[in-house]
């Protein structure tokens, strides 16, 4: 017995074969679009040592709660005396 056939025997089946098929599809469309976000490093061979390209104007964590990110002053002089 087919699949199809199935769902045409049990009617009933059909919903949950419809939510099941749009939670999967999500699952995959999040976990695809979640491999080109930069957070997440796949390819080593290209980027060995992704921690030096890090901005450090950009403040990164994990959670932050209550905390106004202020820029460190020696960081911006030597970074305006270099430029």
């Amino acid at each position: 017995m087919s699949f199809f056939q199935l769902l045409m025997k049990k009617k009933e089946l059909i919903p949950l074969v419809f939510f099941m098929t749009v939670a999967a599809s999500g699952a995959s469309a999040f976990a695809i679009y979640s491999l080109g976000k930069t957070d997440v490093i796949i390819d080593r061979k290209r980027n060995p040592e992704p921690w030096e390209t890090v901005d450090p104007n950009v403040p990164r964590k994990l959670i932050t709660i209550n905390q106004e990110w202020k820029p460190i002053e020696e960081l911006q002089n030597v970074r305006n005396a270099t430029r």
